[in-house]
């Protein structure tokens, strides 16, 4: 029998020479028409080749039996327990592994056995939730990029939570095409949270400035990504009250940036009304219903006057068709809103006109870049005769 010469001469044989006839021996049992009998001694062969001091002749087990639905078992997840570099080559291949395996092997595995599961072909759910629950940076990044993966919207949603400050991280999930706009506007606020972190610890900027900064970064932010996907707006408002970023500064900005519906969803979250009821509340002419509205939805006294003077304004800005949902503030109504404020006598105005100006200027800025950028764009050529001339 064939494989009795084998193990005879595989005691005294040299690691390269055993690395060789190993890989022979497995070729043989998957694609040769064995015998029952030298089929099993085969195996029995390769298990007892397990224990073989020698990586090589390992390796060389793995590298032949990885790609095959028809290697043993026994030797596959025996394999799988072996030294990183030859676990990697059949856990990344193998489709001998259940998701309830690859499952335990990600909890207990180091990163690169992580990783090279997460690069596993049509990996399941189940097994890309224990990545994105316990996975090292280098196996969640693969596990983002990965086209063929089944990653669910909480799994990468805790990617975000746990790793969403590293760059090579928040580029891969915004490439992604199924990401929701909560799971985007949370990568804002950890991008936000670690560049305030930054500037304070250089000493850029005081602290407290800085965070104020980075909290007005992620309500635009946020107003921003409801104007492109306002089919999500009421899931977005849902995350922001959850996560304590519905703020009142948030709601003014939507509502200056003419995002009608990201400002009346807000108003329906935080006072329980329907958003029908709302949206007839925010567009009646009688401005008390909007006060009671204002009120039930918990929002501080000290900036209602801003409110009030921007919806009163609205059907006027709307005339103007500058009421486009985007994420632009409209310098139209925040100087009307600004304006109305500073003849306001009711209240501590102070902080909110500091808002409305830091707003202002904000619009004013945005406004002339894109006056510039639309004189740049214009293929209009000027003839300098000058120029002409020296050209002669």
């Amino acid at each position: 029998m064939i494989v009795r010469q084998f193990l005879h001469w595989v005691r005294t044989a040299p690691a390269g020479q055993r690395a060789e006839a190993t890989s022979a021996l497995a070729r043989a049992y998957l694609y040769s028409d064995l015998s029952p009998d030298d089929r099993a001694a085969a195996e029995g062969a390769m298990i007892m080749l397990l224990d073989d001091p020698s990586p090589l002749v390992r390796q060389s087990l793995a590298d032949t039996l990885a790609y095959s639905d028809g290697a043993p078992p026994a030797v596959i997840h025996a394999l799988a327990g072996d030294l990183t570099d030859i676990a990697a080559i059949v856990l990344e291949h193998s489709l001998l592994f259940i998701d309830a395996d690859l499952v335990e092997i990600v909890a207990t595995g180091n990163s690169t056995i992580q990783t090279v599961i997460a690069r596993r072909p049509w990996l399941q759910r189940s097994v890309a939730a224990a990545i994105a629950e316990v996975g090292s940076e280098e196996a969640c990044l693969t596990l983002i990029e990965s086209p063929d993966a089944d990653v669910a919207p909480f799994s990468i949603d805790r990617i975000v939570q746990r790793f969403g400050t590293l760059a090579a991280i928040r580029e891969a999930v915004l490439a992604r095409p199924d990401v929701p706009a909560a799971t985007r506007q949370a990568l804002v606020a950890k991008l936000s949270e670690a560049l305030a972190d930054f500037v304070s610890a250089c000493d850029w900027l005081d602290p407290d400035r800085a965070q104020r900064v980075a909290k007005e970064a992620c309500e635009k932010a946020a107003v921003t990504i409801a104007a492109e996907v306002p089919d999500e707006t009421h899931s977005l408002i849902r995350h922001l009250r959850e996560t304590g970023q519905l703020t009142v500064g948030m709601i003014l900005r939507a509502l200056l940036s003419g995002n009608n519906l990201l400002f009346e969803e807000a108003l329906a979250e935080l006072s329980g009304v329907p958003l029908t009821r709302v949206r007839s509340i925010v567009h009646d002419r009688h401005i008390a219903g909007f006060r009671a509205l204002y009120d039930r939805a918990g929002l501080p006294a000290s900036t209602y006057p801003a409110f009030r003077e921007a919806v009163g304004t609205l059907s006027e800005i709307d005339r103007y068709g500058e009421l486009s949902g985007s994420g632009r503030l409209k310098r139209r109504m925040v100087e009307r809103a600004l304006a109305g404020c500073e003849r306001d006598e009711i209240g501590e105005v102070e902080p909110l006109l500091m808002l409305l100006r830091r707003f202002a200027t904000e619009a004013a800025r945005e406004e002339a870049r894109l006056y510039c950028d639309e004189l740049v764009a214009e293929d209009t050529i000027i003839f300098d005769p000058f120029l002409d001339r020296v050209a002669a």
